[in-house]
């Protein structure tokens, strides 16, 4: 008998699968097609040949916690510490399936805001307890009030993704003035800030919740090298937690995982005194500005895109078909893969709206926009 009976194989794995058969150009999956930094692989390289290849500790490379702890107070003037607050992942999914694992119990119940991607539901029913999902509004902004009366006693934990994926929304001030009135009145609750695509923010602020005073001690938080620096196969993140919920967590990922690739570890730790962080935004608004340049006589409408490498679009002047069938009619008589976003709601919502990664290189940006011009 399974225990994930209404769960089946994830819709990137399916638009992938179609795009490699028909030979189409994948923009459903969110990777890079486009080079690692020579000075990464180059760092890589060289350690390959070095004594560098056993178990680092479990919570992570001794040097790689010290400089993201240096890397999270150049970045929000936040304070932590590497040996009680820090600890790397595989994966920010890992970190995310641990976390909840670790702090979520039989019979609570786990606010999840949809469209939401699709790693935080399992692990919430993997723990016996109940997801509830919220819908935005259609904007993508979060309707407060309604996620406030979907609190109760069991409310264990509220799941947050800033910047947002599908749909590359960001939260505000005023969200986060919300979110800690909320919290303040449901002193149990923990959050989960999802916050892989920190670093790729376009004209809006990015708000962090490492720089919410109110949140620090009742919050985790989730980033990723893989996103940031374009390893997505590296498998490689980190979490942030106070100390009390840290050891927590801890204690699931050591039987879990236990210690992460050592040698991602050092090249990350290495190449973090070379990168700028800054440089990660200006790349990817560049390449959003050029997609979106590429796709304006088409006749998608494009919807505003404030953060992560995601351009969602509207194709309601093109079809009435549900987005599941355009997205599958797209790959076969066009060759563009896209993802369609009724699959990141609990109830199918339709609104015929799809995503499109633009983490590409300028070739395939311009071949896919030329196909999708033409529809």
């Amino acid at each position: 008998m399974s225990k994930l009976p209404n769960i089946s194989t994830s819709i990137f794995t399916v638009m992938s699968k179609m795009a490699a058969e028909h030979n189409a150009i994948n923009l459903s999956q969110g990777f890079p097609n486009f080079p690692v930094d020579e000075r990464l692989t180059d760092i890589v390289a060289k350690l390959a040949k070095e004594n560098v290849h056993q178990y680092t500790p479990m919570s992570g490379y001794p040097p790689l916690l010290s400089k993201i702890a240096v890397l999270i107070q150049n970045s929000y003037q936040r304070t932590v510490q590497p040996e009680t607050e820090l600890l790397v992942t595989a994966g920010a999914t890992q970190g995310i399936f641990t976390t909840i694992t670790a702090l979520v119990k039989n019979n609570d119940e786990v606010i999840i805001l949809d469209p939401s991607y699709d790693c935080y539901e399992a692990p919430v029913l993997l723990s016996n307890a109940t997801p509830i999902r919220v819908a935005l509004n259609d904007d993508y902004t979060p309707n407060w009030e309604i996620i406030e009366k979907a609190c109760t006693t069991k409310t264990k934990m509220i799941i947050i993704n800033n910047p947002h994926n599908p749909t590359g929304k960001i939260l505000t001030e005023s969200d986060f003035e919300a979110l800690e009135m909320l919290l303040e009145k449901y002193p149990d609750i923990v959050l989960l800030s999802d916050e892989v695509y920190e670093y790729i923010t376009f004209e809006e602020k990015h708000i962090s919740a490492h720089t919410r005073e109110k949140l620090l001690n009742r919050c985790v938080m989730v980033s990723s090298f893989g996103k940031s620096f374009h390893v997505t196969g590296w498998k490689i993140g980190y979490l942030v937690a106070p100390d009390y919920l840290m050891k927590e967590i801890k204690k699931v990922h050591q039987f879990l995982v236990f210690s992460v690739n050592s040698i991602c570890q050092m090249a990350i730790s290495a190449y973090l005194d070379l990168v700028s962080t800054a440089a990660i935004g200006e790349l990817y608004q560049e390449k959003r500005d050029y997609f979106r340049q590429l796709l304006k006589d088409s006749r998608f409408e494009l919807m505003p895109c404030e953060g992560t490498y995601f351009q969602v679009v509207s194709y309601a002047a093109i079809s009435n078909e549900n987005d599941v069938a355009f997205c599958k009619r797209l790959i076969i008589e066009h060759g563009v893969a896209a993802i369609p976003i009724s699959t990141f709601y609990a109830d199918g919502k339709d609104l015929k709206l799809i995503r499109f990664c633009f983490a590409k290189d300028n070739a395939t940006l311009e071949e896919a926009a030329r196909r999708l011009c033409v529809i």
